[in-house]
């Protein structure tokens, strides 16, 4: 594939970034990885694991280090979004790579067995109590559920707690790093994007956005959705130089698994590999700097392999690192809940 006429080549050495959800897992590898090549991050999130802590305390600007600061946000905030890129613009004079990389699973352990995240939980990830309570199984009106069966107090309005973090965040995110690459404060130092002065908005979308999977309908839909909304904005690099690209991981060995004992419960030690979080990180980066990838590229990241995920007539995930074993464990706990009575039923 040829780089997009009149593109000029993109290295992060340099450069800064904003990465949401890098307190932990891919995202934190990613910030890492940028860190290491010479590039300034932002790390956005609701707290740091002792890793990540640990990756601020280390890039302090000095002695010639690129910087690593974080700002506490809650990314289904609007306003805290939007204080984010501020907090770009006063530190790093902008950013010229975006990677709105929080996520959350579909967890129904807290749920299932009537219980909240303990404070140790909490403090290892402080998404436990939004995470704990937004399952399409466990639905508005269950007592277990975070989601309200009547909407917002004033507008009636619904919504589930899983989009607003999985989707509507990278989307709100895109938008506002895109009119501040268009538009640039008159001290940026990042500049006005185009062919020539190339920016990257990175996404991380998954295999379960290839792939259907009844036990976990709304992250399925999640991943979905920003498989279709990268593909959607590949226009933006050839007229703007505004790549928009997506990675999508096979199983991979983060607290998006780890912290969910009944997700764990899909993974068979014996037979079934891990697709490292590094692994993960360094496709990203490639996203980036490749000029043999153009805007709407969704590359998936098995166990030592990558490839094109087109949005038509392409093969499903096949290979290691693209499978579980224990599914039907999980989907006969499903039908289990729906054989309760009342599953569903709004109480008055």
């Amino acid at each position: 594939m040829a780089a997009p006429t009149g593109s000029t080549s993109f290295k992060v050495e340099g450069k800064s970034a904003i990465v949401t959800g890098a307190g932990s897992g891919i995202n934190y590898c990613f910030a890492k990885l940028l860190l290491s090549r010479n590039c300034n991050v932002l790390i956005a999130d609701l707290g740091l694991r002792p890793e990540a802590q640990k990756l601020v305390d280390e890039f302090d600007g000095k002695s010639g280090k690129p910087r690593a600061i974080f700002v506490k946000t809650n990314v289904t905030i609007w306003n805290e979004l939007e204080n984010m890129f501020a907090q770009a613009d006063k530190e790093f004079g902008g950013a010229d790579i975006v990677t709105p990389g929080a996520g959350i699973f579909e967890p129904h352990w807290y749920q299932a067995h009537g219980q909240n995240p303990t404070p140790s939980e909490t403090f290892a990830n402080p998404f436990a109590l939004l995470i704990c309570r937004t399952n399409f199984w466990v639905p508005p009106g269950d007592p277990k559920s975070r989601d309200s069966p009547h909407g917002d107090k004033e507008t009636g309005i619904g919504h589930y707690s899983i989009f607003d973090l999985n989707v509507t965040h990278p989307i709100r995110t895109s938008q506002l790093a895109i009119s501040r690459w268009l538009n640039p404060p008159k001290d940026s130092k990042v500049g006005k994007a185009s062919p020539t002065n190339p920016k990257r908005l990175v996404h991380i979308s998954s295999i379960a956005g290839q792939t259907p999977g009844f036990p976990f309908p709304l992250y399925i839909a999640s991943k979905h959705a920003i498989s279709g909304f990268v593909r959607s904005l590949g226009p933006l690099d050839d007229s703007l130089g505004i790549r928009v690209n997506g990675v999508a991981p096979g199983v991979i060995k983060t607290p998006l698994w780890t912290d969910h004992p009944e997700k764990m419960l899909l993974f068979d030690e014996s037979q079934d590999v891990w697709v490292t979080p590094e692994e993960v990180a360094e496709q990203m980066l490639r996203c980036c700097e490749d000029n043999e990838i153009d805007g709407g590229y969704i590359l998936e990241v098995l166990k030592g392999q990558y490839r094109k995920v087109d949005w038509q007539n392409s093969p499903g995930p096949d290979g290691v690192g693209a499978t579980v074993s224990n599914r039907a464990e999980i989907t006969k706990e499903v039908f289990d809940w729906l054989a309760t009575p009342g599953w569903g039923v709004v109480q008055k």
